[in-house]
């Protein structure tokens, strides 16, 4: 089908990024009810039968509508249909605000159940982009646009509270509305339907298109889906009811909760069509079957009280399941069904790739149908039994039935194949026709990679380079963002009725240091192993958790100090992603730029740590969720802090990340190796030296912004110094990304020696501070000379790293003589990447050590001067280190950096 007419990239990004974001926009819509309902049922003073049934006609329309959207896209095209669907919805949404009876509720609700056949729509167009062996992945991509289900969760309620349900209608519907403008605009007709226009077929009858569903198989597809989508569907309405009615949650927390659920079922759904590609759609859906048996179980079992006749008398003990191992059970199993959700829908171009419309078309709308029987036979068997759980044993019996039915009609085919036919069976049969190696390679995955080509390089690496380039600093800001929010929340907990002593908050101010330290030992060998793009996503989506899990805690005081500490290691996660951030940024660039892409890869991620600073003082003083943020804390002194936006406020940029990540950036094929392939950087001296290096850049800096408002609180407690701190890492992020070219230009081992020598002064200027704070301008002072501090941090930390492949450049050969040119470049380049990730490693213990070091001066001594002539020490060390390997007449680098710095006198 693709083969007729030539697709770019380009055009696929597009038409599936598009269809992507129409697909959440209309799937917010679809789920509008489980929001705005709770208000019209009071409203109207519906009953609860009344109010599931509004709650359920759009799920029903939305089904039932999936299989004629599915015909008429593969007749008309997905551009025309996707785009009238939205408009008829945005109109039906609108018009809702219009109804004054239940029933014409009801009849708006129809229409407005037009937006869940979207997903068909999305699925024929998007599948004609993309040949069989990557339809996995882009329909992955495209199916998790259900995550609006979640955005509405969480934006509705604020909309509501300001604007009423009405607003909610109204908002809603424009967006919708818009949306359809935009796509009609900027999408194009699929390549299937230019290529039929200009061979001047006709489109297949409708008798053609409906053939395939006479097919057993088909149905059980179906199956498969009612559970993966219908499931789904009918926990994301059941849950908040459920949680209310078990948990005794207020609402804001059960939609929370629900929220969860409704993020790990849809986010995933990209991954699973990733594992779908490569493992075999089959192999998912066992996965998917047997984690959901399991799950499922575990939730099925009623709270139960048993007694047993013992020896010496009756033995009782009862078994129940807890608020949050119910959540994160729940969160688990929304990921195994998000997986099956992609690998239902990867099965269905390969086995009917004429028929995608029709076929997904019953397939969504069973599924769909899922979504409206399954609430009202949770509540037709909570009616009969009594028992909460009995939802989650008719799901059980479900996937039972399914994962039999799967077996046994995969073992009936291959009991089919006799012989050699039976050696040739690939994993899923019906990839027989796609095992093609060349049909097979993912777009994402750059075979040949020649950045020191100069031809290579100007027309075709550089724009490659730039955009991978461009979506890891954003994510890596986030990331620094989240691994030193605890440098402000420590400062604030006391106010909020935290007992903690001076020792405990320093220990959370450091144990995020240590444990992202330690991350990015293993998160260095992790980019070659699992290729950037890959890790990169894994490892942002993995700040959800510190995120989220520090705005849940802060609102209470009576949390345990122990939930602090797993949070604070938790963050941790941020630190790791520098290691493995940095490694693969190296891969892209050649040597004459890869020291101003890594300063500006590093510098502007750097960066998070200011915005953080910057950012959570404000957020933190007013309601930026709403009612659903929960309740402000009360400050000692009578007023009211929203601590929890500290973790939350990050929580949509870090979605927003990682979906930009797994979207637009690359893999490296020649990047590929293992750790032991990269474990021969433990076997040379000039990784272990720039390790002491890049600690006293680095290690400084993010030392440094850990400690620094907690330091300059306790030295300066007439100062509001939260309003200044951002300034440091600000500076020093700023002066790393600007000043990477200096190093290019002169040399990183001679910036790097000066930069250490100018570090001894600027400590010296701290001590002297400190030692006479008690007079006028001594505050000013002392912030002088750690702005001083901080912007030489960050020339030292892009000097250092443009030290690393220059070095290697000139050891590699030395050491290995027997490979080519070509393999000297390959194998320096891989050596230079893991060098600069390990050695990021051991510098990130710097923000463990230095505030540790504060708390332990200050204990021992009442002052932090001890720990401050302590990293005067240091900084002498490293300043002879640089001078005696690298920039004495006759180091490593005397001669490079001379001809370096000499080249444009000479010219």
């Amino acid at each position: 089908m693709l083969d007729k007419v030539k697709v770019s990239d380009t055009e696929r990004t597009r038409a599936l990024g598009l269809s992507t974001v129409a697909f959440t926009a209309c799937f917010a819509v679809w789920t509008i009810f489980s929001i705005i309902g709770i208000e019209i049922k009071a409203e109207l003073g519906l009953s609860e039968f009344q109010f599931g049934l509004l709650v359920a006609t759009p799920i029903l329309t939305g089904s039932l509508t999936r299989l004629i959207l599915g015909v008429w896209t593969e007749q008309y095209g997905g551009r025309i249909v996707f785009t009238a669907q939205m408009l008829l919805t945005a109109a039906a949404t609108w018009m809702l605000t219009w109804a004054s009876s239940y029933t014409m509720y009801l009849i708006a609700a129809l229409g407005i159940g037009l937006a869940g056949g979207s997903f068909i729509i999305g699925v024929a167009y998007v599948s004609r982009w993309y040949d069989a062996g990557k339809q996995g992945t882009a329909l992955g991509i495209f199916g998790a646009g259900n995550v609006g289900a979640a955005v509405t969760k969480f934006v509705a309620p604020f909309v509501m509270v300001a604007y009423g349900w009405q607003g909610v209608a109204h908002v809603w519907a424009a967006a919708l509305a818009l949306m359809a403008v935009v796509f009609y605009v900027f999408a194009k007709d699929d390549p299937a339907l230019v290529a039929q226009r200009i061979s001047g077929r006709k489109s297949p009858s409708l008798a053609e298109q409906f053939a395939p569903l006479k097919n057993l198989q088909v149905w059980r597809f179906s199956l498969y889906y009612f559970f993966v989508f219908g499931a789904f569907v009918a926990l994301a309405l059941w849950m908040p009811h459920y949680l209310v009615d078990v948990y005794h949650l207020d609402i804001r927390t059960a939609g929370m909760s629900a929220a969860a659920f409704s993020l790990s079922a849809s986010l995933f759904r990209a991954y699973g069509g990733h594992l779908s590609d490569r493992f075999g759609a089959r192999s998912v859906m066992y996965w998917t079957f047997g984690f959901s048996l399991v799950l499922l179980f575990m939730l099925s079992y009623p709270p139960t009280d048993y007694v047993i006749q013992g020896k010496d008398g009756p033995i009782a003990f009862s078994t129940q399941m807890g608020q949050w191992p119910f959540v994160i059970t729940l969160f688990v199993l929304g990921f195994f069904m998000s997986l099956g959700k992609a690998a239902v829908f990867k099965h269905i171009p390969v086995y009917y790739p004429n028929h995608v419309g029709a076929v997904g078309g019953l397939v969504g709308m069973i599924g769909g149908l899922g979504g409206f029987v399954l609430p009202i036979s949770f509540g037709a068997l909570l009616d009969l039994s009594g028992i909460y759980t009995s939802c989650f044993v008719l799901l059980f019996v479900i996937v039972a039935i399914s994962l039999a039915w799967m077996h046994l009609t995969v073992r009936a085919m291959e009991r089919a194949a006799q012989g050699a036919e039976l050696d040739r069976l690939p994993q899923l049969p019906e990839m027989q026709d796609i095992h093609d190696p060349e049909a097979q390679g993912q777009t994402r995955v750059l075979q040949e990679w020649k950045p020191e080509d100069p031809n290579f390089w100007e027309q075709k690496g550089r724009r490659i380079a730039r955009r991978n380039l461009w979506i890891s600093i954003p994510a890596l800001l986030l990331a620094f963002s989240v691994w030193m929010v605890w440098s402000v929340v420590v400062a604030r907990l006391p106010a909020i009725g935290f007992n903690f002593t001076q020792g405990q908050l320093f220990w959370l101010a450091a144990l995020p240091g240590l444990s992202g330290a330690t991350l990015r030992i293993f998160y260095s060998f992790m980019v070659p192993i699992f290729g950037g793009r890959l890790w990169t996503t894994l490892s942002t989506a993995s700040l959800l958790l510190p995120a989220m899990g520090i705005g849940y805690a802060v609102q209470n005081p009576e949390t345990p100090y122990l939930i602090f500490l797993v949070l604070a290691l938790l963050c941790g996660f941020g630190g790791g992603n520098f290691a493995s951030s940095m490694a693969n940024i190296a891969f892209f660039y050649p040597k004459a730029e890869k020291g101003n892409a890594l300063a500006l890869n590093a510098g502007l991620g750097n960066l998070g740590v200011s915005v953080m600073q910057f950012a959570v003082p404000i957020a933190i003083t007013t309601s930026v969720f709403g009612a659903l943020g929960g309740q402000p804390q009360t400050m000692s002194d009578g007023g009211q802090l929203w601590m929890q936006n500290a973790g939350f406020i990050w929580v949509p940029l870090i979605i927003a990340a990682t979906i930009a990540a797994w979207i637009g950036m690359n893999d490296i094929a020649d990047a590929r190796a293992s750790i032991k392939e990269q474990s021969i950087i433990f076997s040379r001296k000039h990784n272990w030296i720039m390790c002491v290096l890049y600690t006293g850049t680095f290690g400084s800096f993010i030392g440094y912004s850990a400690g620094f408002p907690l330091l300059t609180k306790l030295q300066f407690p007439e100062v509001n110094a939260l309003q200044l701190v951002f300034l440091g890492p600000l500076v020093g992020a700023l002066s790393r990304a600007g000043t990477g070219w200096i190093s290019d230009k002169f040399g990183g081992g001679r910036v790097t020696f000066w930069t250490f020598l100018a570090m001894i002064v600027a400590v010296f200027g701290v001590i002297f501070f400190i030692g006479i704070k008690e007079q006028p301008g001594a505050f000013w002072g002392f912030f002088a000379s750690f702005m001083a501090l901080f912007f030489l941090t960050g020339v030292g930390n892009a000097s250092t790293f443009q030290m690393i492949p220059v070095i290697m450049a000139r050891e590699v050969p030395r050491l290995m003589k027997g490979l080519s040119k070509d393999e000297v470049l390959k194998q320096a380049g891989r050596e230079s990447a893991a060098i600069i990730a390990f050695t990021s490693a051991i510098a990130a213990y710097g923000a463990f050590f230095i505030p540790k070091a504060y708390g332990t001066s200050i204990a021992l001594t009442g002052g932090p001067a001890a720990a401050l002539w302590g990293f005067l020490a240091f900084y002498v060390i490293c300043a002879v280190l640089t001078w005696a390997y690298y920039t004495r007449r006759g180091g490593l680098l005397f001669e490079v950096e001379r001809n370096v710095s000499t080249a444009p006198l000479a010219a």
